[in-house]
């Protein structure tokens, strides 16, 4: 296990859409391991592969349970309600913006030894499906929004405090 480099705003490979992964071997399972490191170390919720410069289809989000949902391949097949709220990301450190996405999501995915399953999850871990697979198409969730300054996130966090204390 190795803690990888997270790439930036920036950076080309965020930029890019990433390919399919076909080959299921301990090459993806160490992938798989050194972004859980990662993602760990890093102290965030979700993590794709090209975050850590590779370009395959692959991400990882920590549901609200704190368990790791690792995704292959993923497809969005359902997404249901709305919500809007803060988010931030990895590769754009200490930013953050207020971004509207599905309440509900129901992802079909494979998992690291190929096999397809479905999961479907709501409101943070909804939202990290969203974020974490548009990575994979080369977008940032700073194309949802303008980022807060740092006064517009202190008023904002004042004005939500309820919700960020449960």
């Amino acid at each position: 296990m190795a803690i990888r480099t997270i790439r930036e705003k920036g950076d080309p490979c965020l930029e890019k859409v990433s390919r399919p992964v076909t080959e299921f071997n301990a090459r993806l399972h160490q992938l798989l391991d050194d972004m859980a490191d990662t993602l760990a170390e890093a102290g965030g919720v979700g993590l794709a592969a090209p975050q850590v410069g590779i370009l395959r289809r692959v991400c990882i989000v920590e549901d609200e349970q704190g368990e790791i949902i690792e995704l292959i391949n993923p497809e969005i097949i359902k997404t249901e309600g709305e919500q809007t709220g803060l988010e931030g990301c990895l590769s754009v450190p200490g930013k953050y913006g207020i971004v509207t996405r599905p309440m509900l999501v129901r992802v079909r995915a494979q998992d690291r030894f190929g096999t397809t399953f479905e999961v479907e999850d709501e409101e943070l871990t909804a939202r990290c499906f969203c974020h974490e697979i548009e990575h994979l198409d080369g977008h940032l969730y700073t194309e949802h929004c303008n980022i807060l300054t740092d006064d517009e996130l202190e008023q904002y966090i004042r004005e939500n405090e309820k919700e960020f204390d449960e």
